[in-house]
């Protein structure tokens, strides 16, 4: 029997770059396994140096509660106070604002998902969503249901958007699921973001096969209600 360990990813900014490097620093549209291993890394104290094989087996699924909407940073550094006379350096950051995903880790080991869960509610480092300026929810640890990632994520029924996207959406809702592929699974997209190291002179990253399933259909009790009904407006300009 597998078990799944469930993460709220929710706030003002997250990223997680997958392909990008040097001066532009690109955003995935979800988390990344990356980015979640480097989480229950940081929560355990493990090092930049420390070997996270463990952790890299790890199966992973994604619910796309809110997508967000992408925000570039354009920023500059210039080392002023050793080389002042040194041309500034130009660095293009991209950023998900207002989205809200909601990971799930699998593993046959319940005890080992509950230790997780522990070290991510009492960090031994800071914990942040892709890069430094994007601390974690507060509710970020969910909880360990007793079920594969997947069925783990279209049970668990609190939609975590925000309460405008609430209102302005229909009673029901479609969310989007991804998760780690099955050997020969076909739909299978290639994503390079499993992490082999994180040593800061040495990072390697390998490939795993992602798959979207059928979406996640939630009920919206601050939803409108939607209308089959014809616009007469329209209608009688259709008609002209």
């Amino acid at each position: 029997m597998t078990h799944s360990l469930l993460l709220l990813l929710k706030g003002p900014m997250q990223s997680w770059g997958d392909e990008s490097r040097y001066k532009t620093r690109a955003t995935a549209t979800t988390p990344t396994k990356s980015g979640i291993v480097g989480l229950i890394a940081a929560a355990q104290g493990r090092r930049r140096t420390d070997d996270i094989e463990d952790l890299a087996k790890l199966r992973l699924a994604v619910r796309v509660d809110q997508s967000g909407s992408l925000l570039r940073d354009y920023q500059t550094a210039q080392p002023w106070q050793t080389r002042p006379h040194d041309p500034a350096q130009l660095v293009t950051r991209y950023f998900l604002s207002d989205a809200a995903f909601v990971a799930a880790v699998e593993h046959e080991d319940r005890a080992l998902l509950e230790d997780f869960s522990e070290a991510l509610r009492k960090p031994a480092y800071p914990l942040f969503m892709g890069r430094r300026s994007c601390p974690v929810h507060p509710g970020l640890v969910i909880g360990v249901e007793d079920s594969d990632n997947e069925t783990a994520l279209r049970n668990h029924k609190t939609w975590y958007a925000t309460d405008i996207q609430k209102r302005q959406a229909p009673k029901e809702v479609s969310l989007a699921l991804y998760r780690d592929a099955n050997s020969a699974e076909p739909g299978a997209i290639p994503r390079q973001d499993v992490p082999l190291s994180f040593g800061p002179k040495h990072r390697r990253y390998g490939w795993r096969d992602v798959v979207r399933c059928h979406d996640v259909v939630l009920s919206n009790p601050q939803g409108v209600e939607t209308s089959n009904s014809t616009d007469e407006f329209f209608e009688a300009v259709v008609r002209a």
